[in-house]
């Protein structure tokens, strides 16, 4: 074990809305403009929140989660991850309590494994001194999370910011920002939340965001919060020369984004050289060993995604050729023979999986769940069990002999579900999961492209 100090601080909101991801993103930009490198953190599986922290830090934002990956992993991924930060933001998710069943990997949970300091955001609009029940509240449902302050948000005068803060001093919460309504960092939303900021141009509204919080946030106050943080006690871990050396193909561009980095990291931690592509503008995959396609929005792209007859043709060659080739989510979708958009128009798709999926008007599955393997595939022996999340409006439909690739449990679920497609070397579900947390997959998924790397060398010989 060893002792380090990692300067941080925890935004955390009473609920989802009330304006972490903008007072984060604002905080970011703000240190970032004044010279502190600063690196971001995410709780919980997002992967739309942490595009605009990365835009606004200029550094890659991690996510922090004790489902996903193992709970003692947690303070020395962080304290690597931060080593060289003047300061680390994370942002909590939902309200600060919420998490999986039990408030597993909650912000509270997070917060307190690595000892670090929660700054509350309140919505006050449309309450006054009310709103000090609410903090009260907050901080006393659990005394071990440490509450250090609150930043106020959408206060609609000086005359209510006054009253609020008066009767937060009353019960002794220090106030460390107060946000004025701003119609100006409204940022645009669609069926899963905020639109990335790959389809979107940022760089005015984020400058925005950051001016704001330098002027409603007392900044210095913010910095000693996260310089006082606890020194943290950590495992150092050593890392092992990768023993393959294999290149992966990673969908990437508008349709394709749903990437957590230290999943990423892990295949090139084990030997994996990344190569991105675009589906919806390259006319062919990349010279790989294998291919992963990440979640997104392709329901958005419809019309691009199937224009795209090259990229289609390639993409069955390489399964044809053995390729090994993993989707989630939005890739499964691509995967599939057709999708139908929200106005039920179908369009053509790779076809490398016999089923449609359909866009629905109502979220289909959301949370935290655990995966059993029921047969072989490319990431995964029949039994293996592989930790992860979903998160999709799209249904699958597909034949009674459809090869199901897990049994799906939610935490909160007393019965599973069949989900995703596995047959020889294609592997598509709605299974989100870190590489990082689920080792043995990436090991085999490595393994998997490794086979058929030597089994291309041999066939040239």
């Amino acid at each position: 074990m060893t002792t380090v100090n990692r300067p941080r601080v925890v935004i955390a909101g009473t609920n989802s809305g009330v304006g972490k991801t903008t007072i984060v993103t604002g905080l970011l930009a703000y240190f970032h403009s004044i010279g502190l490198k600063v690196q971001p953190f995410k709780v919980g599986p997002d992967y739309i929140d942490p595009g605009f922290h990365e835009k606004a830090a200029g550094n890659p934002s991690y996510n922090l989660d004790t489902w996903m990956t193992p709970p003692d992993h947690l303070a020395s991924n962080f304290s690597y991850l931060s080593r060289d930060a003047d300061i680390s933001i994370i942002e909590g998710v939902m309200g600060l309590y919420d998490g999986g069943a039990n408030g597993v990997s909650s912000t509270a949970d997070i917060a307190k494994r690595l000892h670090a300091p929660v700054i509350l955001v309140l919505d006050c609009k449309s309450v006054g001194y009310s709103i000090a029940a609410t903090a009260l509240g907050f901080r006393e449902y659990d005394r071990e999370t440490p509450i250090a302050g609150v930043i106020l948000n959408r206060l609609g005068s000086d005359r209510h910011e006054a009253m609020v803060r008066d009767v937060m001093e009353k019960i002794h919460m220090p106030v460390i920002g107060a946000f004025h309504r701003d119609e100006g960092l409204k940022t645009p939303e669609r069926h899963l939340g905020l639109t990335p900021v790959t389809e979107i141009e940022t760089s005015a509204l984020i400058h925005h965001m950051g001016e704001d919080a330098g002027r409603w946030v007392d900044t210095e106050k913010l910095l000693s919060i996260a310089r006082g943080a606890s020194l943290l006690e950590v495992n150092e871990e050593k890392e092992e020369a990768p023993s393959l050396h294999v290149r992966i193909g990673v969908a990437r561009d508008e349709a394709f984004s749903f990437y957590y980095p230290a999943s990423l990291h892990a295949l090139e931690k084990l030997g994996a050289e990344l190569v991105d592509f675009s589906p919806i503008r390259d006319s062919t995959i990349p010279e790989v060993d294998g291919l992963v396609f990440g979640g997104g929005f392709p329901e958005m792209f419809l019309s691009e995604l199937e224009g795209n007859h090259a990229m289609i043709e390639s993409l069955r060659k390489a399964r044809d050729e053995g390729m090994p080739i993993y989707a989630e989510c939005g890739g499964l979708m691509y995967l599939c023979e057709k999708i139908k958009g929200f106005d039920g128009q179908s369009f053509t798709m790779a076809g490398l999986v016999p089923g449609v999926c359909e866009m629905q008007k109502k979220l289909q599955r959301v949370g935290y769940v655990t995966g059993r393997a029921l047969r072989k595939s490319i990431i995964a022996d029949e039994g293996d069990i592989l930790k992860g999340h979903e998160f999709h409006f799209s249904t699958l439909s597909c034949n009674e002999d459809f090869p199901w690739a897990y049994d799906l449990k939610g935490t909160r679920q007393k019965e599973g579900h069949e989900e995703g497609y596995a047959r020889d070397n294609v592997l598509a579900t709605y299974l989100h999961l870190s590489f990082e947390g689920n080792p043995k997959a990436a090991a085999k998924f490595m393994a998997s492209c490794a086979a058929y790397k030597q089994k291309q060398l041999s066939t040239i010989d």
